[in-house]
C-alpha cells in the first residue's frame, strides 16, 4: 500500500512523531490506486444500530468519525471526476 498525500492544509507543526503521541490526529489520505484512507476514531459498534435504512458495514469495514473540518478541509484536494 503506498500512500501519495495527505489531503487538506499541511501542517508543518505536527509531524509523525507528534501524531503518535496523540490520542486524535484525523486525516485523510489518497493512495496510489486512487482510493483513500481515513484516519479517524471508530465508531462501529455505536453507529450500526443507527445507520440509514440501504447502508450497512461488512464484516471487513468500519465506520470512522472524522472532524467535519478535516473533510472540508480536504475537499479542494479531491478530485471532481472519477
Amino acid at each position: 500500500m503506498t500512500f501519495l498525500r495527505k489531503l487538506g492544509p499541511q501542517n508543518p507543526k505536527r509531524g509523525p512523531r507528534e501524531c503518535l503521541a496523540l490520542s486524535e490526529c484525523p486525516d485523510i489520505l489518497e493512495l496510489a490506486d486512487g482510493d483513500f484512507a481515513i484516519i479517524g476514531q471508530p465508531i462501529t459498534a455505536e453507529a450500526m444500530p443507527h445507520l440509514p435504512a440501504g447502508t450497512g458495514c461488512g464484516a471487513q469495514e468500519a465506520i470512522v468519525r472524522i472532524p467535519r473540518r478535516v473533510l472540508v478541509e480536504a475537499k479542494r484536494d479531491i478530485p471532481d471526476t472519477v
